[in-house]
């Protein structure tokens, strides 16, 4: 028995089958452009051909980059092929074209080139300056080549206080591209890495292609550790160079502008020291002349001393003529105030042959004869003493 499929079946079947081949996925195509047209929506069909066939293509608008087309131009085109089931067309579906005659090597590097920057990886904003005194240099090279002992001795004559720490990769062939990806992220992972070299000798676009891959300029974006990349010679430009930090011609020009050098280092050490030195000097000399200028001020606003101690002195004699006045005038007063004492002094009048009477038990004053009775004890004072004495006679007041 026949089995008849769907047409429907066989059209998906076709369009995975198609897309699963790698080789289908990722293709460069040299063919003529022909039947070239633009839809409303900005996308362009056309077909490459050659002397012995066509394919049909679409290059949708948010993909349209590269070299602009026409009719009879001969271009080479990237894309991948797909299977167009509603209308049964094989087509390759188109990202990325340039003029044929480029090559199959730099229409690749243009069409990544194109995307990366689209996407930001090269934004000088996001570049960042480089440590100036690197205390860990890690290098992203071949363990065997010549240019990691270039490294070493620049290292060793520029700024020998730096440790080298080596992450070694393949820097050419299929293994290349994942092995320096992986060896900058082991050295992000490294305590201490202050700078990270990318670096391989020249050599032919093929021989440098490790460096144009997707996976390494998406290592380097991914860096915390600041990226100096010296692929090839001074004329070589590759991907990496365009995301990194700072791009130099070659590796040692790498190792060059990540090291400071020590002679220089000193030489500004000493032109630093001069001009602070000069600097010192400067503020002590007007200081000094600061402290003079404030001292000569002191001087000017001080009183006359002489004319001060002559005012001082003829105030000291006045004080003194006005004490002795007041002392004598004192004195006079004091004296008439002791005289009016002594004449007030009870003594006195005793001495002319007074007496005074005191009632013996409560000590008052006698003063009139109504004060004491019959047998009244008294006391008599006179000038030179007191007696006893008693009232004999019993009045009758």
């Amino acid at each position: 028995m026949i089995e008849a499929y769907r047409v429907s079946w066989l059209a998906r079947y076709l369009k995975e089958l198609i897309e699963s081949d790698l080789r289908l996925s990722n293709i460069w195509v040299d063919g003529e452009v022909s039947n070239l047209s633009r839809s409303s929506a900005g996308h362009l069909y056309f077909t490459l051909k050659d002397e012995e066939a066509q394919l049909r293509c679409v290059m949708f608008r948010r993909a349209s980059g590269g070299a602009p087309m026409e009719n009879g131009a001969q271009v080479l085109a990237h894309g991948n092929v797909s299977f167009y089931e509603t209308r049964g067309d094989l087509q390759l579906i188109v990202d990325f074209i340039k003029p044929a005659g480029v090559g199959v090597w730099q229409a690749q590097f243009d069409r990544l080139k194109e995307q990366l920057e689209a996407e930001g990886l090269f934004d000088p904003a996001r570049k960042r300056p480089l440590p100036p005194f690197p205390r860990r240099i890690g290098v992203v090279t071949s363990p065997t080549g010549a240019v990691f002992q270039d490294i070493c001795h620049v290292a060793a004559r520029r700024w020998p206080l730096a440790e080298i720490v080596l992450a070694p990769t393949p820097v050419q062939g299929p293994e290349a591209p994942a092995g320096v990806s992986d060896a900058v992220r082991r050295l992000n992972e490294e305590p201490g890495i202050d700078v990270i070299i990318l670096a391989r000798g020249g050599g032919s676009i093929e021989e440098l292609w490790a460096f144009n891959e997707e996976l390494v300029a998406r290592a380097v974006f991914a860096s915390r550790v600041p990226v100096v990349s010296g692929v090839g010679h001074e004329t070589d430009y590759t991907i990496a160079d365009f995301v990194a930090d700072v791009r130099a011609p070659t590796p040692s020009a790498a190792a060059e502008t990540a090291l400071p050098d020590r002679a220089e280092v000193w030489r500004r050490a000493d032109s630093l020291a001069l001009a602070l030195n000069a600097w010192a000097a400067g503020q002590a000399s007007q200081s000094r002349a600061a402290i003079e200028r404030s001292l000569q001020q002191l001087r000017s606003a001080l009183p006359d001393a002489a004319q001060s101690r002559h005012r001082l002195g003829a105030l000291v004699l006045a004080a003194e003529v006005a004490m002795e006045r007041l002392t004598s005038r004192n004195g006079e007063r004091l004296g008439s105030f002791a005289a009016q004492l002594r004449s007030l002094d009870p003594r006195r009048t005793l001495a002319r042959g007074y007496a005074v009477v005191q009632v013996r038990e409560d000590k008052q004053a006698v003063t009139s004869v109504k004060q004491v009775q019959g047998k009244e004890r008294l006391t008599v004072h006179v000038q030179d003493g007191s007696f006893p004495a008693q009232v004999s006679k019993q009045y009758g007041f």
